[in-house]
């Protein structure tokens, strides 16, 4: 049986990529003043930036039933079955219409669709662990058990450059927004499961780093049961802010006194769906457990 593994650009992942990997990618949709396009295609991360620095109206959206179809399709004409990794269901309605078509006479036994309660960076290292999995010859249907399972180990702390996004976004009220830019607080962030939440206040960028390098040491040992770091992979993530990741990963490298040699953390581009609610200049740390074979 050849299973084939498939996500969307809300994991971070681009074609060229995907093509090294072999993974297949379904492209995003996003209207930008009223506007179609596909990120990736027609879509760039310096377009959608350069529009959000012209104040251009922004939305987030998800392909039609129809479009998801032909993306199977097309898949399922060299392979067997097919597992496809969307975004959390708790974050978009992609999930929920993905599961049904799969449900369906057409797709059943022949496509799974994992509910991961992950996006971005941790969404990406789920992709990986399936395509990991389907190598090893794992069956679809225990790739998607394994990854429902396993969902919740992983975690990603955030802070912002401006409130000004999530305010937007309806995140934070206009008034705790204007009362936080006043205060010059920094909102750290977590998405952990299917939610953004709130996590703490700072001032400083410094502080907010502190505060997210604490809480993933505490997750290291609390959560994930992995202090030495052996079982987890570590991501620094960014909107538009690759000098400041770099200098980020260095950091990360330094506190948990790890060997650059000995532990690649990658940096990764925020997905753009999350862009549009945190705006440029968003620093993320992230960190997913690795099933173990």
């Amino acid at each position: 049986m050849k299973t084939a593994v498939a996500t969307d650009t809300n994991s971070g992942l681009n074609k060229e990529e995907c093509i090294k990997l072999g993974i297949y990618l379904l492209p995003m949709p996003f209207s930008i003043s009223e506007k179609d396009f596909l990120e990736g295609v027609n879509l760039s991360s310096r377009d959608f930036f350069a529009a959000m620095e012209a104040g251009e109206d922004i939305r987030t959206s998800q392909p039609s039933p129809g479009q998801l179809c032909d993306f199977w399709d097309e898949i399922l004409k060299e392979n067997d079955t097919l597992v496809y990794i969307p975004m959390s269901s708790g974050l978009s309605g992609t999930y929920e219409t993905a599961w049904m078509l799969a449900d369906g006479d057409k797709y059943k036994s022949r496509v799974y669709v994992v509910d991961n309660k992950r996006i971005s960076v941790t969404q990406y290292a789920s992709v990986l662990e399936a395509k990991r999995l389907a190598d090893n010859g794992t069956d679809p249907i225990a790739i998607t058990q394994i990854l429902e399972k396993e969902a919740s180990d992983s975690v990603i702390y955030l802070t912002v450059e401006t409130l000004k996004y999530l305010k937007k976004g309806g995140r934070i009220t206009p008034a705790a927004a204007a009362l936080g830019t006043l205060l010059k607080i920094k909102p750290v962030l977590t998405i952990q499961g299917d939610k953004l939440d709130a996590f703490a206040k700072v001032r400083t960028m410094k502080q907010a780093k502190n505060v997210m390098l604490n809480a993933l040491e505490k997750d290291l040992a609390e959560r994930f049961s992995d202090v030495d770091i052996e079982k987890t992979d570590i991501y620094i993530a960014h909107a538009n802010e690759y000098d400041a990741a770099v200098k980020f990963r260095d950091e990360v490298y330094e506190f948990f006194s790890i060997k650059p040699e000995n532990m690649d953390i990658k940096i990764q581009e925020l997905s753009l769906s999350i862009c549009t609610h945190v705006g440029p200049g968003t620093l993320a740390l992230a960190a997913a457990k690795r099933h173990q074979i």
